[in-house]
């Protein structure tokens, strides 16, 4: 078998319709358009939604509620996860950037420490925001907080 004597296999291609060719073609006249109407027309494209004169249900459902364009998301962590976090690679200091490596946060995320769980040990820990309790906690256990 060489290159020159490759085909596809037994039925797997078949020929194109060749619309618009004449009456001896079978798709002749009006092209498997139809009569009139939008879909008959050259330069004929849906738009998108469109229902075909339905309202469009994009159209049909009430609309509610408000997004706030200047909110701020933050990507939560808690202080079980630094505790482990700490343990693991005994750590003093916990900043944003050892929780990117740790893979905890991506490097455009903003961090705010939550107070789920407890801390044995005293950490410094840089962050974005933290909760009340969170914030409690730290400084309980005899480390400090900073926010950036």
């Amino acid at each position: 078998m060489e290159l020159n004597n490759l085909k596809p296999a037994q039925g797997s291609t078949h020929h194109d319709k060749r619309i618009g060719r004449g009456a001896g073609s079978g798709h002749g006249g009006y092209a498997t358009r139809g009569n009139k109407g939008a879909k008959s027309r050259s330069g004929y494209k849906r738009k998108l939604g469109f229902e075909g004169g339905q309202m469009p249900l994009q159209r049909r459902v009430p609309k509610f509620g408000f997004t706030n364009l200047k909110r701020v998301e933050y990507k939560a962590i808690n202080l079980v996860a630094l505790e482990d976090l700490a343990a693991k690679k005994s750590l003093t200091e916990i900043t944003v950037e050892t929780l990117i490596e740790a893979g905890f946060v991506s490097s455009k995320d903003k961090v705010k420490i939550l107070g789920d769980g407890a801390l044995t040990r005293p950490l410094t820990v840089k962050a974005h925001a933290f909760s009340k309790s969170a914030e409690a906690a730290i400084t309980a256990a005899g480390g400090s907080v900073e926010k950036l």
